[in-house]
């Protein structure tokens, strides 16, 4: 009997010692499960917060603090006012803050001390239509190496830009004498001298403008004179045209606004839109005047607000880190005739 109770206890001894052994068991993976799951809502966690991170880093670049600097080569003429005020626009519309900043004239030191001056003021951008190819290179080199980013409107320089948005100057130049041509041909004019006023030997826009324009002629038996620079003066374009007119030139063209405000006045104060045919570029209020009086023929008209719209877009696009797309935009041209 004693026997028999001994082995029921043993028996009930070794039970309680499986059990307990088990539940311990469980309660050890339990904890590891438990741990598991922790390291697993860590891991995500910390994912999630450097997927954040990035996320941050890519727009980091832009805020309301964020400054573009537009600048010019001068502020006078009512193309870059144009321009000025899309790239205001827009900036606006982008949250970020603007200036305009242009010498009151075409001049390379005056340039170079704006681009300097945006640097000073904290500019993240530079939105310029350089006067010439070199003479603004060293000064958007030390803007670049201190992190701002460069895009051309209008022309550009011999210095790497995130962008570059400008009109087809050859074509547009080609177009011109086009017009020119087939004016002079309706006339029954098939020779005779041409004159060229534009505004420098230096700017690549103008330049491009002059060889194409000089294109539209190969061929034909017409003279193309020297070109004149009045560094962007009407005046001084004024008194080159007269002296077109004196050597008896049947055509001139001007390569900018204030080229064609001259070429245009001095047809009309010699009284000779029936013996010359005047081609102007960019038709401000008063370029459209004599474009109506008769004494132009016609005027390019560039899109320079198309200009300052897209410069600001590739401008905040580059400094969130995003693809800006085609880097060399041409923004076109039309030909302007007389009012109806």
């Amino acid at each position: 009997m004693k026997k028999n109770i001994l082995k029921v206890l043993v028996s009930m001894f070794v039970v309680m010692a499986l059990l307990m052994s088990a539940a311990c068991n469980s309660g050890t993976d339990k904890k590891e499960e438990q741990k598991e799951e922790k390291t697993e809502d860590v891991d995500e966690e910390t994912e999630n917060a450097e997927e954040s991170k990035d996320v941050d880093e890519d727009s980091a670049g832009v805020d309301a603090d964020t400054l573009i600097v537009l600048v010019t080569m001068d502020s006078i003429n009512q193309y870059w006012v144009g321009m000025d005020e899309a790239a205001k626009a827009e900036a606006e519309a982008q949250g970020v803050k603007y200036q305009w900043m242009a010498p009151d004239q075409k001049d390379d030191q005056q340039q170079i001390e704006r681009v300097n001056n945006a640097v000073a003021a904290g500019a993240d951008a530079i939105l310029i239509a350089a006067n010439g190819p070199d003479a603004i290179t060293a000064a958007l080199k030390e803007a670049s190496d201190a992190g701002v980013k460069i895009v051309y409107v209008d022309s550009p320089a011999n210095f790497d830009a995130i962008a570059t948005f400008s009109t087809n100057n050859t074509q547009a130049g080609t177009t011109a004498g086009e017009e020119m041509l087939a004016e002079l041909e309706n006339r029954g004019i098939t020779s005779g001298k041409i004159g060229v006023v534009s505004v420098n030997a230096a700017t690549d826009s103008t330049v491009s403008r002059d060889n194409g324009f000089r294109a539209a002629f190969e061929g034909t038996d017409f003279e193309l004179l020297e070109t004149q620079f009045a560094d962007g003066d009407a005046k001084r374009a004024q008194d080159y045209a007269e002296g077109f007119i004196t050597q008896g030139c049947v055509g001139i063209f001007g390569a900018n606004e204030n080229c064609a405000i001259g070429v245009g006045n001095a047809i009309k104060g010699a009284n000779a839109k029936d013996t010359v045919v005047g081609v102007g570029f960019d038709p401000s209020d008063v370029v459209q005047e004599l474009i109506n009086e008769g004494n132009l023929l016609c005027a390019m008209q560039q899109n320079p607000d198309v200009m300052g719209k897209m410069g600001v877009e590739a401008a905040i696009k580059a400094l969130k880190g995003e693809d800006i797309g085609e880097t060399d935009v041409d923004t076109g041209v039309a030909v302007v005739k007389a009012s109806e």
